[in-house]
């Protein structure tokens, strides 16, 4: 089988106004994306996605479709889209860094090897060590304390058991609205806060110490990206555990976290990490050094979303059981880009047992939402 065309499609995709995200990044209201279409000399097409974000990845929605057309289609056209060290090889001769570019694409040559074996991709990776439905946390925006009140009481009630507060802005008020949470939700439910990268070392463990009474299990992110003695200090001295994401794009930076001790989990994801093969090279050395994994989130549409599911049903060390992850995209925006969209439950989501991702993109309605 060759891969014959390669196509890109930026699109425009505004999130439900009551998910609209605001954190340390800023405010965030559409996702700008870059969905691909492999077709091949076998008539198999795939799909896939880039969740670009300038202010996170560094990668724009005009730069990955510029990048893609050409530099790493050329690359493709013509070889093999089953032999997935090739693409990945191939891609990363063409270009450095450029993870969600690169995903994109290594995700519709693991969607078109699905269908082509007739087998879901968790079962490609090695089948499932944990059920196709999988519970989630939910991730809340920095909000002021009265809608951070009012949010956290209604994921309550939709049965959510671990919820994320974004954090990392002005101290006072992340302490007062992780505060208000707290006693929104009561006792019982786990707390997650996320500076996404928004504290330097001292003023993150000042924070830390501020909530001890509003039982954090979880710190994540919160120093500068590069900086992993920063995440290790902090680490040696507060009691939640710490969680890496900002910091641990590739391989090299988990080798880096976990040489440091600068984290108890990894937060790991396919547009992050380059792909799928690369996200689990990523999991299994951490497994191989005591740390666990997690799965992260940029605010995937279904595509991407389902790359994530298969890889956590395939993974025992993403220990979703423990440490619940953020497979709550496609719930945050307002259309869909599949025909069946993922189903998304309260806390949980469900990947089917179909070839491939199990999806099926309407181009049509991605043809009505472009990227200006």
């Amino acid at each position: 089988m060759k891969i014959t065309r390669i196509d890109t499609f930026p699109v425009s995709i505004p999130l439900k106004p009551e998910r609209r995200m605001v954190s340390a990044l800023g405010q965030y209201d559409v996702s700008h994306y870059v969905l691909v279409r492999i077709s091949t000399d076998a008539g198999i097409e795939g799909a896939g996605e880039a969740t670009v974000l300038p202010r996170w990845s560094g990668e724009t929605v005009w730069g990955a479709q510029a990048l893609i057309d050409r530099v790493l289609a050329p690359q493709l056209v013509g070889r093999d889209p089953t032999d997935l060290d090739d693409i990945a090889a191939r891609m990363d001769e063409a270009a450095e860094d450029n993870w969600f570019a690169k995903s994109a694409l290594e995700m519709a040559c693991w969607d078109i090897c699905g269908k082509d074996f007739g087998k879901p991709v968790y079962e490609l990776l090695g089948g499932p060590v944990r059920p196709t439905i999988l519970r989630c946390r939910f991730s809340m925006g920095a909000y002021e304390p009265e809608r951070a009140r009012r949010r956290a009481q209604e994921l309550i009630a939709d049965g959510f058991d671990t919820i994320k507060v974004k954090v990392g802005t002005e101290v006072a008020r992340d302490v007062e609205r992780v505060r208000v949470v707290r006693k929104a939700i009561g006792p019982a439910p786990a707390m997650v806060i996320d500076a996404n990268c928004g504290y330097d070392a001292k003023t993150a463990i000042a924070v830390a110490h501020e909530l001890e009474a509003c039982n954090v299990a979880l710190f994540e992110q919160p120093t500068p990206r590069g900086d992993f003695e920063a995440l290790a200090e902090v680490r040696r001295a507060i009691r939640p555990q710490v969680m890496a994401d900002d910091i641990c794009f590739d391989f090299a930076d988990a080798v880096e976290c976990i040489r440091h001790r600068a984290c108890d989990v990894i937060s790991v994801y396919p547009g992050k990490n380059g792909g799928i093969a690369k996200s689990k090279r990523i999991v299994d050395y951490a497994g191989l050094h005591g740390v666990a994994c997690t799965i992260g989130s940029n605010l995937e549409l279904d595509i991407a979303s389902a790359a994530m599911c298969h890889l956590v049903v395939a993974c025992r060390n993403i220990n979703v059981e423990k440490y619940p992850g953020d497979i709550m995209g496609p719930d945050y925006h307002a259309i869909s880009v599949v025909k069946e969209p993922l189903e998304i439950r309260g806390p949980s989501i469900a990947i089917s047992d179909r070839p491939g991702l199990g999806i099926e993109v309407d181009w049509q309605t991605v043809a009505a939402h472009p990227c200006q």
